[in-house]
């Protein structure tokens, strides 16, 4: 039944509210016909067979799709209705002139759901509207839609507006079909995805359909540009072919007609095409082309150079390619990345898999197999869960410092991935005479707080694994004390582990040799290769110590050398100390200290100790006196 009648405007038109919620407007003029305008003037949506009308400005981007006469002023809005099995029953209000019109038990006849009641060469085609389509991916959008749609349907014209998804259907029972799939299908967040159907002209691309003739001299004209054993095809500067130009044929790529009867003559004749050269046919932007993800699925290389588009959004709509490389120079998008890094990380996220952009070999992504290892899930916080990430967190911090602190720096190149990022802060001031020990690390600090120049901050954040390096190794020399060490693993998932160490180090060369700095580090690692991480993000701190710190740190024990010495140690522990002991001639207490250090781990704690002795970082009263 329905539910209420709204008056809209001075005109006296009148909307009729159904109860399934939707509505259609009346002419208010006395005895007037339902199918005339206001003052007499016929409604254009019936006139010209259902072509879309100007959109009212309380339509969201998103919201129902609404329709109003031109010729009202003010607007009157519309809502679409909905079909509903019902019988039909009419209703006069003499008094206000108000016709009701109510559906009861029966369907209605198919001209209900949008078929056109004066013109019907146009009213068998239906718009179909998915407000925020464009967030979902195009191939699973369109297969969950066919997958619970009731009878079978060939989208025509898929394309974008602003935010909605948009495609066209023939044939009154595919409508309704499509709406009954309605809050149906819920995407990864279980939202609801909502579907609106209405009347249309027929689509731009039927409505401008090449003729037989001309669809066969573009089929010619593009047999000769393909090259059968590179399996590839060349499209580029399509619209002044000698050939199309001399039939008078003006291809434009743009053109939904045109890509469509392209992509339709590609997917009958070229079914193995790998290369599509599409580059100089100032395209600006790739709706038609989307079809290609179902038309020629097979191809691996893409070349759009040279075109018109401006945003890296476009290039979403092919994203379903398997593209392993991709042609973008001279299309305004290139110019709106600060950096090659980001251009590359842009385009990387439309085509996973992409192994080359503009002819130049890129990095493999930092993941890029199913099968990569995994850390522990999340979910999983048993001891045990959490006992193996710490051993592989102080496993991997032991080696990284033995490195860092005894080594070549340039050895720290496998613990980085291709496309990691490194920064260094510290709170330094110029004026401040106690801020002297920080000054080697004053030009490389980055301080967003202060620094100005974006290219001086672009400078400072060192990217790929090697500039990381180089920028490592040209910091003063140190040595880090493990035991001051403080770890804290603060997020996980199962493909990234963050974590940050806190500590404290003495520089030993250099102006200001002996002098201990604190240290702040996060780092943010992904599964590496040898079930270790791979570091895709790393950032230092360093500041002054307190006096305590200072106190504290490379404190050794004093202990008595002889075997009771060791308290509260297990048995087992004591004796690693006195095998150590004895191995390295080190005294009792420099030995348990070189093993609690390295977690009771008796070969890396001789690692370290055979790399510290070699280096001469040992003291001689370490050592036991011989007789």
């Amino acid at each position: 039944m329905c539910s209420a009648v709204k008056k809209c405007g001075t005109y006296g038109t009148e909307v009729l509210e159904r109860d399934d919620g939707g509505c259609y407007s009346q002419g208010g003029k006395k005895g007037g016909s339902s199918f005339r305008g206001n003052f007499g003037k016929r409604n254009l949506h019936h006139e010209h067979g259902g072509y879309e009308l100007p959109r009212s400005h309380h339509q969201q981007d998103d919201g129902n799709v609404e329709m109003r006469d031109v010729h009202e002023d003010p607007p009157v809005r519309h809502t679409p209705y909905t079909i509903r099995r019902n019988r039909r029953r009419v209703k006069w209000h003499s008094e206000d002139q108000i016709h009701i019109t109510v559906w009861r038990d029966r369907k209605p006849p198919e001209r209900a759901v949008g078929e056109n009641t004066r013109d019907r060469t146009m009213g068998s085609w239906f718009k179909v509207t998915i407000p925020y389509g464009r967030t979902y991916d195009k191939t699973w959008l369109m297969n969950s839609i066919q997958s619970h749609c009731s009878v079978p349907f060939t989208p025509v014209d898929f394309h974008y507006v602003k935010n909605r998804a948009r495609f066209f259907v023939q044939d009154a029972s595919t409508a309704s079909a499509l709406k009954d799939v309605s809050y149906n299908i819920c995407d990864e967040e279980n939202r609801k995805i909502s579907i609106f159907v209405s009347p249309s002209a027929a689509p731009y691309s039927v409505q401008n359909k090449l003729k037989p003739e001309q669809m066969q001299q573009l089929k010619l004209t593009m047999n000769k540009r393909y090259d059968v054993s590179q399996q590839a095809l060349d499209l580029q500067k399509l619209r002044f072919d000698p050939d199309l130009v001399g039939c008078d044929m003006d291809i434009i790529l743009n053109r939904r007609n045109c890509m469509a009867a392209t992509l339709q003559i590609i997917e009958r004749n070229f079914p193995e095409l790998l290369s599509l050269n599409l580059r100089n046919n100032k395209l600006y932007r790739l709706d038609g082309l989307s079809d290609i993800i179902e038309k020629a699925p097979k191809v691996k290389i893409l070349n759009l150079s040279r075109n018109e588009l401006k945003s890296a959004w476009e290039l979403g709509k092919v994203k379903g390619l398997k593209l392993e490389e991709l042609w973008l120079e001279g299309n305004p998008l290139c110019s709106t990345f600060p950096d090659q890094s980001a251009y590359v990380s842009a385009i990387r996220d439309c085509f996973p898999e992409l192994l080359r952009l503009d002819g130049q070999d890129i990095p493999p992504p930092i993941i890029t197999d199913i099968d990569v290892p995994q850390l522990i899930k999340p979910c999983q916080e048993s001891h045990n869960g959490f006992e193996i990430l710490k051993s592989l967190v102080l496993q991997f911090l032991q080696q990284y410092y033995l490195i860092f602190d005894y080594g070549d720096r340039q050895g720290l190149l496998d613990a980085y991935h291709e496309e990691a990022c490194f920064s260094l802060t510290i709170p330094f001031n110029p004026e401040d005479p106690a801020s002297s020990s920080l000054r080697e690390y004053f030009k490389e600090s980055r301080n967003m707080k202060i620094l100005k120049d974006p290219h001086v901050r672009r400078q400072l954040l060192k990217h790929t694994k090697r500039d990381i390096v180089d920028s490592l190794s040209v910091l003063p020399k140190t040595q880090h004390d493990l035991s001051s060490f403080l770890v804290d693993m603060w997020f996980q998932t199962e493909r990234m582990l963050c974590f940050s160490v806190n500590g404290v180090f003495k520089e030993v060369e250099g102006k200001c040799q002996g002098s201990v700095l604190a240290f702040t580090r996060t780092f943010i690692a992904t599964p590496g290769s040898n079930s270790s991480l791979c570091i895709v993000n790393d950032e230092l701190f360093v500041r002054d110590t307190s006096s305590k710190e200072t106190q504290s740190t490379f404190s050794i024990p004093m202990s008595t050398p002889c075997s009771s010495s060791v308290p509260a140690l297990s048995q087992e522990q004591q004796e690693m100390v006195q095998a150590f002991s004895s191995q390295s001639g080190m005294k009792l207490e420099w030995s348990q200290k070189c093993l609690q250090d390295n977690e009771w781990n008796y070969t890396r704690a001789g690692q370290i100790f055979t790399l510290l002795q070699a280096e001469g970082k040992i003291p001689e009263e370490a050592f036991q006196q011989t007789p």
